[in-house]
């Protein structure tokens, strides 16, 4: 069974499953929805129409569900929605949407968001994602499952990065990033594939050497980077370098980042 602290402050109208914990001085808000087995350490801030979801840890003085930092929030309604058993660590900070990007923030499964890092408005994020400590992610982000993003690297709003990309730490991120992506330097530069991340994830070999093969013709093939991706479209027989063909093809409101 959870416990809550006498000393939270839990509004009427907070919905909270009995095996839910809430520590010491905590406030939940009207609109809070906490599932089976969260977690919320002492002085943790939940607000806002905001759903958690089972396992799901919040430790101490992270604020969850607040309004936007957007000057156009007019006050409408919108939403924040946390997955399953993800850990969110002290100082976090993660916002409820805006009207204007669809009114929902979304954040996947089995997360760990490091100390101080934040998450914006319309973000959506799926599901092993690792945001390290003071890194952010800007309004209306799409991070795809199992990126990884280092400490104090900030993401440009409206960019995609894909699946099992990385970003290096202290680095700016203002195009989207391919799936398997590798960006560091401070201005983001494409700088390979994320090999490390692949190789632990148990990819199997050939598949690599497709994608290194498939990195190259994006590099130094003929033709604009969508042409190139085109073309890798017709003849990978890999599910792997068809990610990274199917991602660069859809429709994106940003440029994307290329190999140098």
């Amino acid at each position: 069974m959870g416990h809550i602290h006498p000393s939270a402050v839990i509004e009427e109208g907070a919905q909270i499953d009995p095996s839910a914990s809430v520590g010491p001085f905590c406030v939940v808000g009207p609109q809070v929805v906490l599932h089976a087995d969260v977690v919320l350490k002492s002085h943790a801030i939940v607000t806002g129409q905001t759903e958690v979801g089972a396992g799901t840890v919040i430790f101490q003085f992270a604020v969850i569900g607040e309004i936007p930092q957007d000057l156009k929030f007019k006050g409408e309604a919108s939403r924040l929605v946390i997955g399953k058993r993800n850990r969110i660590r002290e100082h976090v900070t993660m916002n409820c949407g805006t009207e204007g990007g669809g009114g929902l923030t979304k954040v996947g499964d089995d997360g760990l968001f490091m100390a101080g890092c934040h998450v914006a408005h319309d973000a959506i994020l799926g599901d092993r994602v690792i945001m390290a400590n003071s890194s952010a992610v800007a309004g209306h982000c799409i991070i795809d499952d199992d990126v990884i993003i280092g400490g104090l690297a900030g993401i440009h709003q409206f960019v995609r990065i894909g699946h099992g990309a990385i970003i290096g730490a202290v680095t700016m991120v203002t195009n989207d990033v391919i799936p398997y992506g590798l960006v560091q330097a401070p201005r983001g530069a494409l700088d390979g594939l994320n090999l490390v991340g692949l190789k632990r994830r148990g990819v199997a070999r050939s598949d690599i050497t497709a994608l290194r093969a498939a990195f190259q013709m994006l590099a130094q093939g003929e033709g604009t980077f969508q042409n190139r991706a085109q073309r890798l479209g017709e003849e990978t027989e890999s599910d792997y370098v068809r990610e990274i063909v199917d991602f660069v093809m859809a429709d994106t409101g940003r440029h994307f980042l290329t190999p140098g």
